[in-house]
């Protein structure tokens, strides 16, 4: 057993290496007052909007047009990185959680937190900062992996709720290019993903920083390092409704007020400036709830302005206009692409869609003992949103130093095999007059992938290309025999099919078209492995 005086002494030991570390931290001289750059920053953005063609208002928005590219890529990769990688435990809301003990979500980490770093007000999210070296990262290698896993665009988090800018940010001194890896990184690994002809993009999750951090200790009576006004560059201003006990609730705290909303379309067009990101991702407090109208949303103001903006400056009337991707109602279907956070369409869905999820069921950003998916999982769940008309953004964790576990990469190679094999089926695809059929219903909602069960044999999804039918069949039948009824002969729509060719073996199969459906009998041989195609002609 550790003696009181040893745990004295061990405490005040910690104080003072915690007091030598905050020497080197930024701090805000005035925690109420808005950054002296976002005034004149809006006054430049406001500039470009006023040039137009497109205005800042949902009709004139209304005009956008979804990039070909897009729609033919089906396939990219998002990244969760930043200082909650260096605790790796619980998820990327680490940040949040660790000042929360009481709740579902919030009593492991902030128990976690007490007994491994010490109490909150001594070290906090902060002090993580110095510890995110990234030494380890190399973009060249993330963007060969990425390009080998038959990825068409990778959106790194530029920002998420944690208030710490990956990139070099003129808003803030908490940046990474700074402090921690005192690298750009999103200037870094936009340059190598674009060197291998891949599509760039950023999102930001900033909006929820409003409101991410709790200020007290309610259970102890002590206010965190949250609440000191020095740390207001990285958690935030210390508002008066954040040391209330009802600030762990945060679907029922106020929306931003207009100084944080000016400050978010500052950082967010200097993005833009900084990046001409193909793609913009936006997480969900940019809206007040999953059912408000865009004409209801108190964020809209700001959302317009910026859609202008960068349609604008990506220039409009391009092949290439860039992308607004957008959770629940935040902006309207014709003016953005729908995002569906870990959940899928279950019918084909016009306009355009992606998902997006990660290759752990259990966190964004990484952790200790993830619990990942399969790869035939999650070529399944992409053969499926495909063949629903959308496109799937499929999430890593890299950690601190850098580095991509060695499991997110062997999961991202097999998906890059499959498609090297199969992509025909995917890339460059339509939809069918319908996406598939067979026995798996599929879950729909936010967050309702957990629902869904696996597909079976019984499974199959089509895409087009030209006069040219992918059928993909989600499962292997015992009996070596795949009937799709789908296809049958004289149904409406369906004609004589003439050739049947598996892709994994690149050789005709036999086939009979029948009043049943069109029966095919497999190769001989295991070829292939997850979701298996036959081009039909």
């Amino acid at each position: 057993m550790i003696s009181t005086s040893l745990r004295i002494v061990a405490a005040l030991v910690l104080a003072g290496s915690v007091a030598r570390a905050h020497d080197h931290l930024p701090v805000t001289e005035d925690a109420d007052a808005p950054h002296p750059a976002v005034a004149p920053a809006l006054q430049g953005i406001d500039a470009v909007v006023a040039d137009g063609p497109f205005e800042p208002a949902w009709e004139s928005l209304g005009g956008y047009e979804i990039p070909q590219w897009y729609k033919d890529a089906k396939f990219g990769i998002f990244i969760h990185w930043g200082a909650y990688s260096v605790p790796a435990h619980g998820s990327e809301w680490y940040p949040r959680m660790m000042y929360l003990p009481e709740g579902r979500r919030g009593r492991k980490p902030y128990y976690h937190h007490l007994e491994k770093y010490g109490p909150h007000q001594e070290f906090g999210y902060k002090d993580f900062i110095p510890q995110f070296k990234a030494e380890n990262f190399e973009p060249d290698a993330w963007a060969d992996l990425f390009a080998e896993a038959g990825a068409r665009y990778v959106v790194p988090v530029a920002e998420h709720h944690d208030g710490f800018p990956m990139y070099d940010c003129a808003f803030t001194d908490w940046d990474a290019s700074q402090m921690g890896p005192k690298r750009d990184v999103i200037a870094e690994l936009s340059a190598s993903v674009r060197a291998k002809g891949m599509k760039f993009g950023v999102s930001s999750h900033r909006a929820f920083n409003w409101c991410f951090y709790v200020r007290r200790d309610h259970e102890r009576g002590i206010d965190f390092d949250t609440a000191d006004p020095r740390w207001a560059g990285l958690y935030g201003r210390p508002l008066p409704f954040l040391f209330e006990k009802g600030a762990a609730n945060y679907r029922d705290l106020p929306m931003p007020d207009e100084q944080f909303k000016d400050d978010w379309l500052a950082r967010t067009c200097e993005m833009v400036d900084k990046y001409d990101p193909d793609i913009v991702w936006f997480d969900f407090r940019i809206t007040s709830g999953r059912e408000v109208e865009p004409e209801d949303n108190s964020f809209s103001p700001h959302l317009r302005r910026f859609a202008a903006y960068y349609y604008n400056k990506r220039g409009a009337g391009s092949a290439d206009l860039g992308v607004i991707n957008y959770k629940w109602k935040a902006f309207p279907e014709e003016a953005a692409v729908l995002d569906l956070e870990r959940s899928k369409m279950d019918d084909v869905r016009y306009p355009f869609w992606q998902t997006d999820t990660a290759v752990s069921s259990s966190s964004w950003g990484y952790t200790e003992n993830q619990k990942y998916k399969t790869p035939d999982r999650l070529v399944d769940d992409l053969v499926d949103i495909v063949s629903k008309n959308g496109c799937l953004l499929l999430n890593v964790g890299p950690r601190a130093d850098g580095t991509i576990p060695e499991p997110d990469q062997l999961i991202l190679r097999a998906i890059g095999r499959w498609l090297k094999v199969n992509g025909e089926a995917i890339y460059e695809t339509t939809p069918y007059v319908v996406y598939g059929e067979g026995p798996t219903e599929t879950a729909t909602g936010h967050l309702s992938e957990s629902k869904n069960k696996p597909f079976t044999a019984g499974d199959v999804r089509f895409t087009a290309k030209g006069e040219t039918l992918y059928a993909t069949v989600l499962g292997k039948p015992d009996s070596g025999v795949t009937t799709i009824r789908t296809l049958k002969r004289g149904a409406d729509g369906v004609g004589e099919v003439t050739s049947v060719v598996s892709l994994a073996t690149g050789r005709p199969v036999a086939f009979e078209q029948t009043g049943d459906g069109l029966v095919i009998e497999w190769p001989a041989s295991d070829a292939g492995e997850f979701a298996w195609v036959f081009k039909i002609d």
